[in-house]
């Protein structure tokens, strides 16, 4: 355990500079063209990260630029640790460019789009990989890194990669947060739309998971001395929408402010009270004992072409089904006139607690860090949602906000390597 940690310790600068190249390459999804399937710039991210690991001794393997591996020894791969390397928008409030990766001495934040999500624990995983082999702990199994460049928006490269290649039967993400992320709750994007009366313009929320943050809307208003086009902005918090309760969404600040008269924004007023984050006033408002509340945000609003555009993100709990919550919401939806554009999402994911893997992993947790390990469920979907026994390990301690899909994203520089630790001991302890 101390020649891993000093190895990793050892190798601090040559980390964070690494991260702060990856932070560099703004991976947001982009337009796909021939050999970049999701743009250029998750490409570029993927071609650095499998020449580093080709630097360090591993054999690496490029998936089409959909995702790329890494084997750290030539077994066959019994363990696999699940990365990515897009990002999200950038959206409203850095205080700083976010593709400079910024160190704040005072607190140790290592702050760039990507520091937590999840170029970071990327970059962790390699380093606990390299720390591994150069090392020489013998290992009785093969370990695989695998970097995805879709996660962001509903991991086709993971798909894609799993038609091309088989997933070891042990897969780990740092996609989360510690000890150990077993449960995770169903998901459900819906996009409906109607028409708005002429003048009527609304834009608010930049991706469909994250609260919005800021609503600008301008509208025609009716005076005595005749019509005048009138402009606003309402201010709130963004988070994501896993955890709508951090935030204070824009839109339904706005619906409530009843700037708008117009039928539209008054059946979305009654559906999406401010302040309720269960979806109860749309029929749902569910819950179970491991997993908790549902949540349900409107986090898209826009105009386009004389009809209103909104997009919702529901998370649901362990006991109910896709369809169940697809018919509910659906229903209430066409009953305050509006159309269903698309309604899609997978069902909830639990990997047993008691497993082999989930034990060691916890086991390995309470080693590094001293503080006792348990398994968790949570409303936001890992990169394992949909791999049966898959887990997420990290990178997101208790009690620690990275700011994840907000602005001046971080993630602290002892907390990088405290990653990297606790992967390369999980790496020795299930395959050695």
């Amino acid at each position: 355990m101390s020649e891993i940690r000093d190895h990793i310790y050892a190798h601090k600068q040559e980390m964070t500079d690494f991260l702060a190249e990856l932070v560099a390459v703004p991976s947001v999804q982009g337009d796909a063209e021939e050999g970049a399937p999701f743009g250029k710039e998750p490409a570029r991210a993927l071609e650095i990260m499998l020449k580093k690991c080709e630097e360090f001794g591993f054999s690496v393997e490029n998936i089409d630029n959909y995702a790329g591996s890494a084997d750290i020894n030539e077994l066959a791969p019994e363990l696999a640790v699940l990365t990515h390397l897009d990002v999200v928008p950038v959206g409203e409030g850095w205080t700083t460019d976010p593709f400079v990766l910024r160190y704040e001495p005072g607190t140790d934040k290592l702050v760039g789009r990507g520091a937590i999500d999840d170029k970071g624990p990327a970059v962790a995983a390699l380093f606990a990989a390299r720390a591994v082999k150069e090392l020489g702990i013998p290992l009785k199994k093969g370990i695989r890194l695998i970097f995805g460049t879709n996660e962001e928006n509903g991991s086709a490269d993971l798909a894609y990669y799993r038609k091309k290649r088989e997933l070891p039967p042990m897969v780990f993400t740092p996609d989360g947060e510690y000890p150990v992320i077993n449960a995770e709750k169903g998901m459900l994007r819906v996009y409906f739309s109607a028409p708005v009366p002429e003048g009527v313009n609304i834009e608010a929320g930049t991706v469909i998971n994250a609260v919005p943050q800021e609503c600008r809307i301008s509208y025609l208003e009716a005076r005595k001395d005749g019509p005048k086009m009138s402009f606003g902005t309402v201010n709130g918090v963004s988070a994501h929408a896993s955890t709508p309760e951090k935030g204070e969404n824009a839109i339904t600040k706005f619906l409530a402010s009843g700037a708008i008269p117009c039928r539209q924004i008054d059946e979305l007023r009654k559906l999406f009270p401010h302040g309720e984050f269960n979806g109860r006033s749309c029929g749902l408002g569910f819950r179970d004992e491991i997993s908790g509340d549902m949540t349900c945000v409107l986090s898209l609003l826009n105009t386009e072409n004389g009809r209103l555009h909104g997009g919702i993100d529901i998370r649901f709990p362990l006991d109910r089904t896709k369809a169940e919550i697809s018919d509910i919401i659906c229903g209430r939806l066409r009953e305050a006139g509006f159309d269903i554009d698309s309604c899609e999402g997978v069902e909830p994911h639990c990997t047993d607690e008691n497993s082999d893997f989930v034990q060691t992993l916890l086991k390995v947790y309470e080693k590094v860090t001293g503080e006792k390990g348990h398994c968790i469920a949570i409303g936001g979907g890992t990169y394992v949602h949909e791999i049966e026994g898959g887990v997420a390990f990290g990178a997101e301690f208790p009690n620690e906000d990275g700011r994840m899909h907000c602005p001046d994203e971080f993630i602290t520089a002892e907390n990088l390597l405290k990653n990297a630790e606790i992967m390369a001991e999980a790496m020795a302890e299930l395959c050695s």
